[in-house]
């Protein structure tokens, strides 16, 4: 379709069908965005009303083909998903850190119900888990997601993306930087309170008759959440930093393939 033409339309629906499957695949999985906290109905209208918006105008690019078919909406589905999947991988990653303080914390018996995953999560990665979509929401991360998902209909355009093996072993990859990510964001608390562990023990050590025990708890979950609230400080720039890698991430995997035959 030669570009600055109009579509007729048929092609603008089967535009908009490709689009609608394409933001689905991100608003599924994307953190804010696959929030429960949002009404199923809120997203279904807001996925309706981007696509009706960017029909007309990803149609119209270079070697985009706004045809139905079965490799059409599969492909539209993968580039979604990579924005989804890889974004997703930020939540697990404060889930998981919520995880390592809440053992240091003694929280490691408190379970909540999580109204995402509908699954039992330790209380201190719900709280992780919400304080990350506050910086994301105060930060404007949010749009920034939008505006790369938006630019990629230039790098994977529409009806036209195959995805390589490449880059699904790649988001395995990056999958096990989680973990490292996590360690990095609790290991203060997690240092913390190790010592004050260790202090009490030698205090116990010391003073046999010291209720160690009685002591150890309190002043570990005191030093921990003092030492958590003064790291709050340092969070907006992490969990930028971590978005900002993942975005990225995102953008290579779409940008990786080759269009198929006829894009």
């Amino acid at each position: 379709m030669p570009e600055g033409s109009e579509i007729a339309w048929p092609g603008f629906l089967a535009a908009m069908t490709l689009v609608l499957v394409r933001v689905s695949g991100m608003v599924a999985f994307a953190p804010f965005f696959s929030s429960t906290a949002l009404p199923a109905r809120a997203r279904a209208a807001f996925v309706l009303a981007a696509s009706y918006l960017l029909a007309p105008l990803v149609a119209t690019l270079p070697r985009a083909r706004a045809e139905l078919s079965f490799s059409a909406l599969l492909g539209e589905l993968a580039v979604g998903l990579s924005y989804g999947l890889t974004l997703a991988l930020l939540n697990e990653m404060l889930l998981f850190a919520g995880q390592l303080a809440g053992l240091q914390f003694s929280f490691s018996m408190v379970n909540l119900l999580d109204p995402t995953s509908s699954i039992q999560t330790p209380l201190l990665g719900d709280m992780f888990q919400l304080m990350g979509t506050l910086v994301v929401l105060g930060a404007g991360l949010d749009r920034i997601l939008l505006a790369s998902m938006a630019r990629s209909f230039r790098a994977a355009p529409l009806g036209a993306f195959a995805l390589a093996p490449d880059s699904a072993l790649a988001m395995v990859r990056t999958a096990g930087g989680v973990f490292l990510a996590a360690v990095e964001l609790a290991a203060p608390v997690v240092a913390a309170t190790l010592l004050v562990e260790v202090a009490v023990a030698l205090l116990g050590k010391l003073s046999p008759q010291l209720p160690v025990m009685a002591l150890t708890v309190p002043l570990k979950t005191m030093t921990g959440f003092a030492l958590l609230t003064g790291a709050l400080a340092l969070w907006p720039r992490f969990i930028e930093a971590r978005f900002a890698g993942l975005l990225d991430l995102a953008e290579r995997l779409i940008a990786a393939p080759i269009p198929t035959a006829g894009g």
